[in-house]
């Protein structure tokens, strides 16, 4: 192992808070002392299939332990998922059957193990022991925080202050996120800045449980593309980990300017040398912002493709937006009719993900069809030869009816 001081530079960096420090240190020298690797926990709760950058941010600190020698265990909340993890929610999240949160599990570790070393990770599910907890066991736990302390939440106080409802359920959540920690005996938790009541609760519950406390290491949370709230896939600012190389890139080109040196931080796991660099030169002019948005996109798609479709994926952005040619590799689409409605050609052609959705993008004037644009609706369309389809800027097909040949 690495000297202490060298691993805990290197951990620090890039997070926005540890969690004792001065504990986190002493776990290090410990770890080096004994020759004992750290059992480093991440959660995630699979309450949707995909992963997206802002979870990379996380996932590529647990890497960095991996490297260092130490222990990482992820843990999908199966159990947990069929709560909701309350934070920093406005109301109640809808609740998930466990069929749901194992389907959507199933992608969440191949999705993973793009950042993560495979052959370092541990897989635990959370109701491996959250499912067997008896009423009496639950009462115990629950005796263990009061109702004031789970007031202090922000998100709590907020929604308990404007009459919102709170869940009793959702009082659980930070409970049975705690007994994850106690069920590996976790020595540091992983997790986002807005995740610090749950991992906090994590070291309350572990020294009830005659264990030490685990230390937090907090990472910031990156905004989506609009550049104002957090990534998310509700409010649709995300670019997922299994985006097409192509679609990655142009997602990371639409990006406000203000967010690139944060991106270069956070999603292309720059170092802080690396991201002052950048930030000087584009203060200074030395650097145009498209060129340095191109750069960062092409280093973050390189990390999940390969520099080879990375370079692509950056050419076929020029060749689309730069000079406004088509792309190369537009799916063709066969349908079974030579007539229909532009609404149920755009959901049919996988363009779009439902009807509503359609018409959105119609109203918007986001739909073109062999160039032209697409003003209403209810429009029908005919399949007389092969017609390129375009919604926005990166979604294209190219469809033709299967009874023209």
């Amino acid at each position: 192992m690495r000297p202490a001081a060298e691993q805990f530079r290197i951990l620090a960096d890039g997070a926005a808070e540890i969690v004792p420090e001065e504990e986190f240190h002493a776990k290090l020298e410990r770890s080096v002392q004994e020759g004992r690797p750290l059992t480093v926990k991440l959660g995630c709760d699979p309450s949707r299939p995909d992963l997206h950058l802002g979870h990379a941010v996380v996932l590529h600190k647990l890497r960095q332990f991996q490297e260092l020698g130490h222990q990482a265990v992820l843990i999908i909340g199966d159990f947990t998922a069929m709560i909701g993890d309350p934070s920093g929610r406005s109301k109640t999240r809808p609740q998930l059957s466990m069929e749901e949160t194992r389907r959507n599990a199933r992608t969440y570790v191949e999705q993973a193990t793009k950042v993560l070393l495979p052959e370092r990770l541990q897989i635990r599910f959370n109701s491996e022991w959250l499912e067997k907890l008896s009423f009496r066991q639950l009462i115990t736990l629950a005796s263990q925080c009061t109702v004031a302390q789970m007031l202090e939440r922000e998100d709590f106080a907020r929604r308990y202050a404007q009459g919102e409802p709170i869940g009793l359920h959702e009082f659980l959540y930070p409970l049975a996120q705690a007994l994850d920690s106690v069920a590996i005996a976790a020595d540091v938790e992983l997790g986002g800045t807005d995740q610090r009541f749950n991992l906090l609760m994590g070291r309350h519950i572990q020294r009830f449980y005659g264990q030490e406390p685990q230390c937090l290491v907090l990472m910031p949370l990156l905004e989506g593309t609009d550049g104002v709230e957090k990534m998310s896939k509700s409010l649709g600012n995300y670019i997922a980990l299994t985006d097409p190389p192509a679609e990655m890139f142009g997602k990371l080109m639409s990006i406000p300017d203000s967010l690139i040196v944060r991106y270069f931080r956070l999603a292309a796991f720059a170092s802080e040398e690396e991201a002052q660099n950048l930030e000087e030169a584009l203060r200074s002019g030395q650097i145009h912002p498209r060129q340095a948005k191109a750069s960062v996109a092409r280093r973050i798609v390189a990390f999940y493709y390969g520099e080879e479709t990375a370079r692509w994926a950056s050419e076929e952005f020029d060749r689309v937006f730069k000079y406004h040619e088509l792309p190369s590799d537009i799916p063709e689409i066969v349908l079974p009719i030579s007539e229909l409605p532009v609404v149920d050609l755009l959901v049919q052609a996988g363009l779009v993900a439902s009807r509503s959705e359609a018409r959105r993008q119609i109203q918007q004037g986001a739909v073109r069809i062999d160039g032209e644009r697409i003003k209403t609706w209810n429009t029908r369309v005919e399949l007389s030869g092969e017609r390129i389809i375009a919604v926005g800027k990166r979604r294209f097909a190219r469809v033709r009816s299967a009874s023209h040949g």
